[in-house]
């Protein structure tokens, strides 16, 4: 049984961010400071990366644990609801991941 009432967890889906996230905002404020100038969330590169350095044709990726499947063969099991969408979902990101890093 879930721990959250549908709306509950509806609120903190909405809550989850593809940008600007904490994680994101450390890492940029420590490249700023240190001089390093970037592009953020460029859509004009293939995958779009949450960082890009143009001149010297680097991409950063900020792949959080659970949505990218860090661990994922263990992990799975924790999903109790849905689980046919976010198994698909999950799987997918990897597999999308893989391919950005390829390219």
């Amino acid at each position: 049984m879930d721990k959250l009432d549908k709306e509950q967890k509806r609120k903190n889906m909405q809550a989850i961010k593809s940008k600007g996230s904490k994680i994101e905002s450390m890492l940029a404020k420590a490249l700023w400071s240190r001089g390093y100038r970037y592009r953020k969330n460029d859509k004009t590169v293939y995958g779009k990366p949450d960082f890009t350095f143009r001149k010297q044709k680097i991409a950063i990726f900020l792949d959080s644990e659970f949505w990218h499947g860090k661990d994922w063969e263990q992990r799975k099991f924790d999903i109790k609801s849905n689980q046919e969408f976010w198994y698909k979902k999950i799987q997918r990101n990897i597999e999308r991941d893989k391919e950005v890093n390829i390219f």
